[in-house]
């Protein structure tokens, strides 16, 4: 769990993927550590300590976003990222801003449910075991045994399914077809969606798993697909589905995090009429949840006073300030990420675990491809993208993709029908084929 990490190691686990940007990776770190800080303090105290919300500035293609994606790799705690463009449709119908909480709280059910899955899983394989063996030597159905006949059959059947146990468990029996029956959940029909009612406190596959008479049907299976099947069937009957609820929702009220990307979408400067109308009410609507307040959820009421929320924006059109001030006032914690340099351009494409030019190599491996960039190809890489971007839109680290497809793409087309399979990306291959885009500034502009 990232919250028991120190703030060192989360750092440290964010620079194998996200170069430069140390003041925002501090800031998260620091937060995501005094999660863990606030569980270690007495009961009365802990109520009082509130989240530091985080919000992050800074141009697109920085790192806002995979800041937030990598933290969700590293959290065992619920999290969930939305775009706050979401809360503003046109006509001002947009999906109302609890249901961030209902979505938070099904991705810790999810997560607990994994857990408790991992815990009855030994438990499971033994009542699997013995369901293959029920299926693979059947009782006798309807058969009117005399009491020593009926011994006999059983001591018969009990030396047979000893038999196919040993079998089963030296992996002879796999490819032996048995039949079982499967449960088919029935779906909520989309007009209930088409309503508008996806964001009701209903439980409409609840609903209708009751309404509905369950549908089940026969299934020809090998072994060892019907093992996975079964394993499903019994690991979700081991389940306690109320001490789910109970954890995910406690976890979401202590270890709750949200990452609202976009949020200089909703504030806009001057804002008064038409869109701008809609934007303030998304903030109205979006305060009292990161202030602190109890939405009411499927599975119970869950409180918002503890939940950590992280806003990420660019704020080309308009700044922090344009936010309502109630709303600045719920981050006290802003950080402003820089442009990336010439030099973090080539730290991007050489640095991180699975840097692109790595990715690419390995994707055209498999073709049997022996792809290399060598040091002054990726100079030239990242020359090409940063001069892009200044020449044309500033998209950031964004502008390596794009350039290096446009570099690799003949090789991607001809891959499998190379006759040479080895080739060296250098920089006089980078110029030859970006040379003419980028020294045509009106192509440049579309192509790159």
């Amino acid at each position: 769990m990232a919250d028991s990490m120190t703030p060192k190691q989360i750092v440290a686990e964010l620079d194998k993927y996200i170069v430069g940007q140390a003041a925002a990776k501090k800031a998260v770190a620091v937060a995501i550590r005094n999660r863990w800080r606030r569980q270690q303090l007495p009961a009365e105290l802990r109520a009082d300590v509130t989240p530091k919300n985080i919000i992050l500035i800074g141009p697109t293609g920085v790192g806002k976003t995979e800041i937030a994606r990598r933290l969700a790799s590293l959290v065992g705690a619920p999290f969930i990222k939305v775009e706050a463009t979401k809360f503003t449709e046109v006509g001002y119908v947009g999906r109302d801003v609890e249901s961030i909480i209902r979505d938070l709280t099904e991705a810790a059910i999810g997560l607990v449910r994994q857990e408790m899955r991992g815990t009855v899983r030994e438990k499971a394989q033994e009542k699997v075991t013995e369901r293959l063996l029920d299926l693979l030597v059947p009782m006798p159905k309807n058969t009117p045994w005399e009491p020593e006949q009926e011994k006999e059959e059983l001591e018969r059947r009990q030396r047979t399914r000893d038999k196919m146990k040993a079998k089963l468990e030296a992996g002879e029996l796999e490819d032996r077809v048995v039949e079982l029956t499967v449960e088919q959940k029935a779906t909520p029909v989309q007009i209930f969606s088409n309503l508008g009612m996806e964001n009701m406190d209903v439980d409409l596959q609840g609903m209708f798993d009751k309404m509905m008479p369950k549908n089940t049907q026969p299934r020809q299976l090998p072994v060892k697909d019907a093992r996975k099947v079964l394993l499903e069937q019994e690991t979700e009957l081991l389940i306690d589905r109320a001490a789910v609820v109970e954890q995910a929702v406690d976890r979401v009220e202590n270890h709750g995090i949200v990452f609202l990307d976009e949020i200089d979408k909703v504030c806009a400067p001057g804002a008064g009429h038409g869109p701008d109308v809609s934007r303030q009410g998304v903030q109205r609507d979006l305060l009292p949840v990161v202030e602190g307040t109890t939405v009411n959820t499927k599975h119970g009421p869950v409180r918002t006073d503890h939940i950590l929320f992280i806003a990420a924006g660019a704020f080309h059109v308009s700044k922090p300030a344009d936010l309502m001030p109630e709303l600045q006032g719920r981050f006290p914690i802003r950080v402003e990420l820089t442009d990336l340099t010439k030099p973090d351009f080539l730290r991007v494409l050489t640095e991180p675990k699975h840097a692109l030019p790595k990715q690419y190599a390995e994707l055209l491996k498999t073709e049997g491809v022996d792809l290399e960039f060598t040091r002054d190809g990726l100079e030239a890489l990242a020359d090409i993208a940063f001069d892009v971007n200044r020449s044309n839109q500033n998209i950031g680290a964004r502008r390596l993709h794009t350039v290096i497809e446009k570099v690799v793409e003949e090789v991607s087309f001809n891959g499998p029908d190379l006759a040479d399979k080895r080739v060296v990306i250098d920089g006089k291959f980078v110029r030859d084929k970006l040379g003419p885009v980028v020294q045509r500034e009106d192509l440049s502009k579309f192509i790159l």
